[in-house]
């Protein structure tokens, strides 16, 4: 979705990237595969997409490939889909920030080279992508994209020339490059999977008969009847080959700093992440919020669909019944017009309406994921007490945006997050609700059921990786 859209539809957070790969030992095609796992990750990108298959029986170096703007379904046609015959693949969907939004920073990447051919598809972002950039162009590298994935793409590449497999040039890349990333490399005869080693990113491992597979999240396997093998650890590098599957723990840490927001917002609740299940994660986030932030209230709602597992927790904690308030109009995507400037109000009722008889004269506790510049909250709250909701309690479950994120989400920059500009009783008043409660930053760990290791600093400060001196999001995204 393009990000000037976007701001008239919501001024939500996105995820940036999924990514799906698939081998297939007995030698059957993977594109449709790919396709389905795609179908199921669209949630983490609703941009551009993208497949890349190979024929491991045949000659080396021929990738099929097709990408483009928009939805999976929107991309990839029945005929598209048959015509990629291969039985390893990689899949991309992708949601950028600000300034990359184009056709040739679509993924995967295929890049061929002196030693054959690479397809590489990431999610996360790069810290110091501007550096590695600026050196890999001094040495006569001529970037096709602006999005850092190229780069990682350029780095195991030079490795490879150095190296004798194409996973030792991706360790050798590793220990160049620093911030989030969860990689899916194919080359002409192998898988390889990568995780940065404080595990930003999720990343895990599937088997479907004589097939394996290596996805952003559990909801993909599921999607194409695949069983849950593990998760990959941070800093683990995965190689499926014929033979099956090696790997190399030699880059692992000990200290982690997993993305909580995954678990907040950007995945599906029916996945589960380093050994946690999202959907308990949710509950547990709505039932902090009611003993942390009790009200008196008639019915509990939750904003599709971010907020609706928090407010059934909400409301289980709380005592209050939960209701449905909104009905959500699940065709709002990347192709919807951009409104005029005196239609901005009208943007958020097409994507959501609110069911006037389930609020009318009634106390309303709202649950909602995040609140970032507040122009949303503020429509919703209005839309509400439009209604006839005689109040409306804000509660939202997850600690108030303070800080960017530099690490593969759009958290923009703390001038434009609300909660940086404004006390908790200046927000409340600006988004108009009669009282406003965010989840305390100290009970985070009880999402994740009390384990350690989960980056905060959107919320905190406190970042696990020195951010860049310059942000340079805006151009150099993924």
């Amino acid at each position: 979705m393009d990000n000037r859209i976007s701001e008239f539809i919501s001024d939500e957070i996105h995820e940036e990237c999924g990514v799906f790969g698939i081998y297939d030992l007995d030698g059957k095609d993977v594109a449709s595969s790919i396709y389905y796992g795609l179908f199921a990750l669209q949630h983490r990108g609703q941009e551009s997409c993208g497949i890349a298959v190979s024929d491991t029986n045949g000659p080396k170096g021929i990738v099929l490939s097709a990408k483009g703007m928009g939805l999976v379904n929107e991309v990839f046609t029945p005929e598209k889909l048959d015509a990629m015959r291969g039985n390893i693949g990689v899949g991309h969907v992708r949601y950028s920030t600000a300034g990359a939004s184009n056709e040739s920073n679509t993924q995967p990447l295929v890049l061929n080279y002196v030693k054959g051919t690479l397809a590489l598809a990431h999610n996360g972002n790069l810290v110091n992508a501007l550096e590695l950039r600026e050196e890999l162009a001094y040495t006569g590298a001529i970037f096709q994209t602006t999005i850092d994935s190229e780069v990682i793409a350029y780095h195991i590449a030079r490795e490879r020339l150095n190296t004798p497999n194409v996973e030792g040039a991706v360790k050798n890349a590793m220990e160049k490059i620093k911030g989030a990333y969860s990689l899916i490399i194919m080359s002409p005869r192998k898988l390889i999977g990568a995780r940065d080693p404080f595990g930003f990113r999720p990343l895990c491992i599937g088997k479907r008969d004589n097939a394996y597979i290596l996805a952003s999240e559990t909801c993909a396997l599921d999607a194409v009847d695949a069983t849950f093998v593990r998760d990959v650890l941070p800093g683990e590098i995965v190689t499926i080959t014929k033979d099956g599957i090696l790997s190399d723990t030699s880059l692992c840490q000990k200290k982690l700093s997993r993305c909580i927001f995954e678990y907040i917002y950007f995945a599906r609740p029916d996945s589960n992440i380093d050994g946690v299940n999202v959907y308990h994660s949710r509950i547990m986030a709505g039932r902090i919020l009611a003993q942390t932030h009790p009200v008196e209230a008639d019915i509990v709602v939750g904003v599709p669909d971010s907020g609706t597992v928090a407010a059934m927790g909400y409301a289980l904690e709380s005592g209050i019944p939960y209701g449905m308030a909104f009905v959500k109009n699940s065709y709002v995507g990347r192709t919807f017009i951009k409104p005029k400037q005196s239609m901005r109000e009208s943007s958020v009722r097409i994507k959501l309406n609110v069911l006037t008889e389930a609020v009318r004269g009634k106390r309303v506790v709202m649950i909602d994921d995040s609140i970032v510049r507040g122009t949303t909250s503020a429509r919703i709250v209005g839309m509400l007490k439009a209604a006839g909701a005689k109040e409306v309690h804000v509660r939202i479950s997850s600690p108030a945006f303070l800080y960017p994120c530099y690490f593969g989400t759009d958290v923009p920059s703390g001038d434009q997050l609300i909660a940086h500009n404004n006390t908790l009783e200046q927000v409340c008043e600006i988004i108009g609700a009669d009282s406003l409660g965010y989840l305390d930053v100290n009970r985070l760990s009880e999402l994740i059921e009390g384990e350690c290791g989960y980056c905060d600093a959107c919320f905190t400060g406190n970042y696990p990786v020195d951010p860049p001196k310059e942000d340079i999001r805006g151009e150099y995204d993924k």
